[in-house]
């Protein structure tokens, strides 16, 4: 693996998941209670014995920046290993970012000056695990000289994907992007192969084809460009997912909107979560501040007593439950549920305080957010849409820092 050169893509406006990216890059976005959703690929890296890694940020970045200075500053510089973030330096041009493929183009420099003999790519905003050791081993088992990920899907579901169309030795024959008919796979003409948008490549082949592709026009991403046109030049291999989260489902999420957000946190609470964040045998790292231990406090088992409470629920560092009830939510650190308030299928993420008596259904309160007493959110759609981004399916989303007295003021 140190072979390996790992650049990650997190450079994403993140623009279905607003007002959550209102300020922040989509990598940068909570997750899971305590973590950020760029932790789960960096986590991916280091369990799979990467030391070389930059991640590629661009909009809204310091917050990632930030994450990723002081949460992610593990390894040895001595060894030549670190992980670090890197802003456009518009060394080739004066332009952001094109594509993924240009961003890659634009960090050239970094690649001579490691000279390394493979480039692994990899997208900052999905949630899953996976060994990238085996990804490896492939390509040199097939003598490729690119390997694309490809997770099995149900053909249904495909169009929304890049299609990878395979023989039957796994060898690309064709990638087709957001096909309104896609190639099934050979052995299995229920489902297909979608691009997870996980690239691994030989130093030397991609090199020409990134240079060709900058002195062109069109998109500059890898999966609708580079990835086509090295297939008629060189071997070019599918890597079946292998999934490291070791459930009876493969787990590989793009969290792209609001709702699929929610459901993604929510599935974290269940008994039985598809997702799992307890084996230690692939710990998930990130930032963690010096937060006290989660208290719940007020014991009152009596009729209109007060009892602090949290049921299938997950509950950071910091946490004060006082008095309350919690029930199916998430709370990051250093969150207060206040007297009597009732807290239910929700996101609350950093220094949120939810006030006495307050009713809170099926929301997403981003940081810093103080809900007054005797608030209800979650169970007037009408209410609520006037004041807050409301989605198709009815999650209510509060922006980071939004003053709510302003806006009960306002209305009377």
């Amino acid at each position: 693996m140190k072979k390996i050169f790992t650049m990650i893509l997190a450079g994403g406006k993140g623009e279905r998941l607003y007002p959550l990216t209102e300020q922040r890059a989509k990598p940068a976005v909570p997750f899971g209670g305590k973590y950020r959703i760029i932790d789960f690929t960096l986590s991916n890296c280091l369990n799979s014995g990467l030391r070389k890694i930059v991640v590629l940020i661009q909009y809204k970045s310091h917050s990632l920046d930030r994450h990723i200075r002081m949460g992610w500053n593990v390894l040895n510089a001595e060894l030549g290993e670190y992980i670090a973030s890197v802003p456009p330096q518009q060394r080739i041009s004066e332009d952001w970012y094109k594509g993924t493929a240009d961003a890659v183009y634009q960090n050239l420099f970094l690649i001579d000056a490691e000279n390394p003999e493979f480039i692994l790519v990899l997208a900052g905003d999905h949630i899953y695990k996976m060994n990238y050791a085996e990804m490896y081993y492939w390509l040199i088992a097939k003598q490729a000289d690119a390997v694309v990920g490809a997770i099995d899907i149900p053909i249904q579901d495909a169009s929304r994907f890049g299609v990878i169309s395979v023989d039957e030795d796994y060898r690309i024959t064709r990638f087709d992007e957001k096909p309104a008919n896609p190639t099934p796979l050979p052995d299995n003409p229920t489902h297909a192969f979608a691009s997870m948008g996980i690239y691994l490549f030989r130093t030397k082949a991609i090199r020409e084809h990134l240079i060709g592709d900058a002195q062109e026009g069109g998109a500059h991403d890898f999966g609708r460009n580079i990835i086509p046109r090295m297939i008629g030049q060189h071997r070019v291999y599918a890597f079946k997912f292998q999934d490291a989260n070791k459930k009876a489902i493969q787990y590989w999420r793009d969290i792209g909107t609001l709702d699929a957000f929610w459901e993604a946190n929510m599935d974290l609470v269940s008994v039985d979560p598809q997702f799992n964040l307890y084996d230690p045998e692939w710990p998930i790292r990130t930032y963690q501040g010096q937060f006290p231990p989660a208290k719940f406090v007020f014991a009152q088992d009596f009729q209109g007593g007060r009892m602090g409470v949290a049921l299938d629920s997950i509950v950071s560092g910091g946490c004060i439950v006082s008095g309350a009830r919690v029930q199916n939510s998430i709370l990051s650190p250093n969150v207060r549920v206040q007297d009597h308030a009732d807290v239910r299928e929700s996101i609350l993420m950093d220094n949120v305080q939810i006030g006495p008596h307050s009713r809170i259904k099926r929301a997403i309160i981003d940081k810093d957010v103080v809900i007054p007493p005797r608030t209800e959110i979650g169970y007037d759609r009408e209410a609520d849409a006037k004041r807050f981004k409301v989605t198709d399916s009815g999650i209510v989303v509060i922006s980071k820092g939004m003053d709510l007295h302003a806006a009960i003021d306002s209305s009377g």
